[in-house]
C-alpha cells in the first residue's frame, strides 16, 4: 500500500460519513438558522476525520462490514466536533480549520446581522457555540440509537451509547479540566506521568472508543474482552495519545496556514506539555525565568513567543516529544500485530504512522 492509496481510503471514509451527516432529515431538524449554521460550521472547514476512519477500518479488520458501522462513525465525528466547539471556548481560540471558531463567527454575525454592541456580541457568540455543542452531543447519541436499523444488535447500540455518555465523556472532561488546571500549576509540581495521563484522557480515550466501537460492531458482540477488541482498543488509545503529542508539536512549530488555527496559542495559554516539561528541566536559571514570564501570558509579544519557540527547540523539548510519540506508536503496533493479516490491518498500520507524520 502506498501513501496515496491510504489517503484515498481516508478520503473515501470521510465522504461516507459526511454524506450520512448531510442528510436532509438532519438539516431540517436544526433551527433557527444560526444554530443550523453553527452545527455545520466545522464540517464546512473539512477536518481529517481520523476518528471515524479508524472506526470503519477497525470494523473491517475484525471481518465486519463497514456499512453497518457508518452511523457509529458519523456519531463519533459529531461527538468530536462538539468537543472542539467547547474546547475553543475554553482555550479562547478564534481560528479553527482555516476559519473563525464558532463563538467568533457568531460574535461577528451578531454585530453584522443583528446590530449587537461589541460586549453583547461576545456573549451571543459564546451562547451560540454552547448551544450548538449541546445539540451535537444529543445528535451523536441519536445517531448511535439507529445502529439497530443497520443490523447491529440493539443491546450493542445501547452499550455504545452508555459507554460514550458515561465512561468516555467523564474521562474526556477529566482530561480537559486537568489541562486547564495544569496551566496554572508551577512547572516543578508536574511530572511526565501526570501530563501523559491528561493527554490520554483528553484525546486518547475518544480514539480508543472509536476503535473499540468499530471492532464490537464488526464482531456484533458486547464482549469487550474479545482478543481482537482488546488489541484494537489498546492500539487506538496509544495512537490517540501519540496524536496529541504530535498536535502539541504542531501547535508550536507547525505551519499556521496548513493547520488552520493559531500557532503559539498553547504558549500564551500556558499549556503544560511534555515539550515544556522537558525543556524546562534542561534550562538554566535565566532561561527558566524567561519561560515562566511568557508561558501563560496572554499579552506575550510576537518576539517573546518566537524566543520561547527557539528555546523549546534548543533545549530539546520538540525532539523529545517527537520521540515519545514514536514510542507510543511503536507500542501500539505490537497490539495491532495480534490481528490477522488483511487489507484493513494495513490501513490501520498506515493510519498509526500518519498520526505522527502529519503536518496539519
Amino acid at each position: 500500500m502506498t501513501q496515496e492509496e491510504f489517503l484515498a481510503a481516508l478520503q473515501e471514509r470521510k465522504e461516507k460519513v459526511y454524506s450520512f451527516l448531510h442528510r436532509e432529515e438532519f438539516h431540517a431538524r436544526f433551527q433557527p438558522e444560526h444554530i443550523h449554521d453553527a452545527i455545520y460550521s466545522y464540517m464546512k472547514g473539512g477536518g481529517k476525520s481520523l476518528r471515524p476512519a479508524v472506526l470503519l477500518f477497525s470494523c473491517g479488520a475484525v471481518g465486519g462490514e463497514e456499512e453497518r458501522a457508518v452511523p457509529a462513525a458519523a456519531a463519533v465525528e459529531i461527538f468530536h466536533t462538539w468537543t472542539l466547539i467547547h474546547d475553543d471556548i475554553i482555550d479562547r481560540d478564534d481560528r479553527r480549520r482555516g476559519g473563525p471558531t464558532v463563538h467568533e463567527e457568531f460574535r461577528q454575525r451578531a454585530i453584522s446581522e443583528l446590530g449587537y454592541e461589541p460586549e453583547e456580541a461576545i456573549h451571543y457568540g459564546l451562547s451560540i457555540a454552547i448551544l450548538a455543542g449541546d445539540m451535537q452531543q444529543g445528535w451523536s447519541v441519536a445517531i448511535l440509537a439507529t445502529l439497530a436499523d443497520y443490523g447491529v444488535d440493539p443491546r450493542l447500540a445501547l452499550h455504545l451509547i452508555y459507554d460514550a455518555g458515561m465512561r468516555v465523556l467523564s474521562l474526556l472532561v477529566d482530561g480537559e479540566l486537568r489541562d486547564v488546571q495544569f496551566s496554572r500549576w508551577e512547572i516543578e509540581a508536574l511530572n511526565e506521568d501526570l501530563v501523559l495521563e491528561m493527554l490520554t484522557k483528553k484525546t486518547g480515550i475518544l480514539y480508543e472508543y472509536a476503535g473499540k466501537a468499530g471492532a464490537l460492531i464488526g464482531l456484533n458482540t458486547l464482549d469487550e474482552s474479545h482478543p481482537y477488541v482488546r488489541a484494537i482498543s489498546q492500539f487506538t488509545r496509544l495512537c490517540g495519545t501519540a496524536f496529541q503529542l504530535q498536535d502539541d508539536i504542531l501547535g508550536i512549530v507547525g505551519d499556521e496556514t496548513a493547520l488552520g488555527k493559531p500557532v503559539g496559542s498553547d504558549i500564551r495559554e500556558g499549556k503544560r506539555t511534555t515539550i515544556v516539561l522537558h525543556a524546562y528541566r534542561q534550562a538554566q536559571e535565566a532561561q527558566r525565568r524567561f519561560l515562566q514570564s511568557v508561558l501563560g501570558n496572554p499579552a506575550a509579544s510576537r518576539e517573546e513567543i518566537q524566543e520561547t519557540v527557539r528555546l523549546l527547540r534548543e533545549l530539546g523539548g520538540i525532539e523529545y516529544t517527537a520521540g515519545l510519540a514514536r514510542k507510543f506508536v511503536s507500542e501500539a503496533l505490537e497490539h495491532l500485530d495480534q490481528l490477522p493479516e488483511s487489507y484493513y490491518r494495513e490501513l490501520l498500520r498506515f493510519w498509526a504512522e500518519f498520526m505522527i507524520q502529519r503536518e496539519f
